[in-house]
């Protein structure tokens, strides 16, 4: 039943795929669901989250966003929500990249509950960077 919810869901707004893994070629498309909103940093000693260290948000099919800047749509939305993402940068893999070293790929997610969009990498730093 849920997943042919997705389906039906996957069908109205156009994606390409439903949500099992991240897309994989520029432009493509798949539906997920939002498994945690988080602040970009968490105490190390509490485990408590760190207001206004920025936004991150992880899903469903493995993917995960991240900002330094406090993002609005991000802090709106709720585990479970629906959510569309699409592949829209993947760096230059070259000789400073560690093989593995996924780092700095770029998604814009739109959120199907509030209809809100935002586009963040899924890393604080580029493949190769700190």
């Amino acid at each position: 039943m849920i997943r042919l919810s997705l389906t039906v869901l996957a069908l109205a707004f156009g994606t390409s795929a439903i949500a099992d893994t991240l897309p994989t070629r520029v432009g493509e498309c798949v539906t997920t669901t939002v498994k945690q909103v988080e602040t970009r940093l968490v105490d190390g000693n509490t485990n408590i989250p760190v207001p206004g260290s920025g936004s991150a948000v992880e899903f469903a099919n493995g993917g995960y966003q991240v900002s330094y800047d406090q993002v609005q749509a991000v802090d709106r939305s709720r585990p479970g929500d629906p959510a569309k993402m699409c592949l829209v940068f993947v760096p230059k893999r070259d000789k400073d990249c560690a093989p593995g070293d996924d780092r700095g790929v770029i998604y814009k997610t739109t959120n199907l509950r509030t209809h809100e969009s935002w586009t963040l990498p899924n890393s604080e730093h580029p493949c190769g960077g700190a």
